[in-house]
């Protein structure tokens, strides 16, 4: 066992949503959709629309004086577009968190997936006409509220610690990562620091519509600098590659013939997602015998937790992105209030340190 890794202490006051409405813009060159939009958030007595545009143009404009806490942003449009304002939104806007609203091309596949890798916190998939329903705006709204989160107050940082951090656990054969919104942009991060050297398998769950995985595999591949494969029943894990979890079935991994081969699961899970996380932490718990580390990155939700105490159980060791660098605060919150990350970190820093817990078999 190892020494504790950097950590940090959170001191975390009362729990609860923002008693402040949540400030809302959209930018979308549809009246159609600017409207129907405006109706269902209007509708909400904790939401606020602070303005509207049709050009990414005016919403750069409007954004100062605006101010909003979420910002729903549509890519395609005359001018500018949104892909192409989205840094200069994030510059004058630091604190605003984008809403993608994507169409379901595969033109829009592969900019929502960039917008998500520039920064952009979320994606809403555009309906198709008569699609607004019930369900949409609820997902809609849900994915609001959770993109504004808790007050900075109640996620505090103070300085540095390991004191109370576990310890490192076995040596890693493997490597899994779970993430959700915000999660790309994270998933950027952490690999673009690991050195092409490093030889451990990674294994990828994002929370992502199916139609995006595609996209999303080709981009991992290219942060991560090494192959990146769509995970399917029977594929054999490999050293050096990334393993990218489907969007409509659990990516789980199991011995075979003296080798660890991916499988699909699809059952229900607490979690309700799909794919999930936990059943990947926890059948490479069993497959590794607890030689995996495990990460969590910015996410909604508690996804993960589960698995991460099944790793942890089996000897393996978890890492957590902070508070801080997170667009939602959640899936990582989970293990680090429960005292199970051995760091606490931004993804870079969370990289570096997983990276040096690492024995020299990782590496070639």
């Amino acid at each position: 066992m190892g020494a504790p890794l950097r950590s940090e202490t959170l001191t975390r006051k009362p729990r609860g949503f923002c008693t402040d409405p949540v400030r809302v813009m959209i930018v979308d060159d549809s009246l159609t959709v600017r409207t129907v939009f405006s109706r269902m958030i209007k509708q909400e007595h904790d939401m606020v629309i602070v303005g509207t545009a049709n050009t990414a143009e005016a919403g750069l404009s409007d954004l100062p004086g605006a101010a909003p806490d979420v910002m729903m942003l549509d890519l395609e449009m005359p001018g500018m577009g949104g892909l192409e304002a989205l840094p200069k939104i994030m510059e004058i806007a630091p604190k605003t968190k984008v809403l993608v609203i994507s169409s379901l091309t595969a033109d829009g596949a592969e900019s929502t997936v960039k917008a998500l890798s520039l920064g952009a916190a979320d994606t809403m998939l555009k309906p198709r006409p008569g699609g607004f329903d019930d369900d949409y705006k609820a997902g809609l709204l849900g994915k609001i509220r959770a993109l504004k989160g808790l007050p900075p107050e109640e996620t505090e940082q103070a300085a540095p610690s390991s004191a109370n951090a576990p310890q490192v656990g076995k040596p890693p054969q493997a490597i899994a990562i779970g993430a959700s919104t915000g999660g790309i942009h994270a998933l950027n991060l952490f690999l673009r620091q690991v050195p092409q050297n490093f030889d451990l398998p990674i294994l990828v769950t994002q929370h992502l519509p199916a139609s995006f995985i595609p996209v999303f595999a080709q981009q991992m591949e290219m942060a991560g600098n090494r192959p990146a494969v769509l995970a399917d029943e029977g594929t054999v894990i490999e050293r050096g590659k990334i393993y990218i979890a489907p969007g409509h079935g659990h990516m789980v991994v199991r011995k075979a013939g003296g080798r660890r081969v991916i499988g699909l699961a699809y059952h229900p899970v607490k979690s309700g997602c799909m794919p999930s996380v936990d059943p990947m932490f926890e059948t490479l718990a069993e497959a590794y015998d607890g030689h995996v580390s495990g990460v969590l990155l910015s996410g909604m939700g508690r996804d993960g937790t589960d698995g991460a105490q099944a790793l942890l159980s089996a000897g393996g060791t978890m890492f957590a992105q902070n508070a801080e660098t997170c667009a939602v605060w959640g899936m990582p919150r989970a293990i680090s209030e429960m005292g199970l990350a051995a760091a606490v970190l931004p993804p870079a820093e969370l990289a570096d340190a997983l990276l040096d817990s690492v024995g020299a078999d990782a590496w070639r």
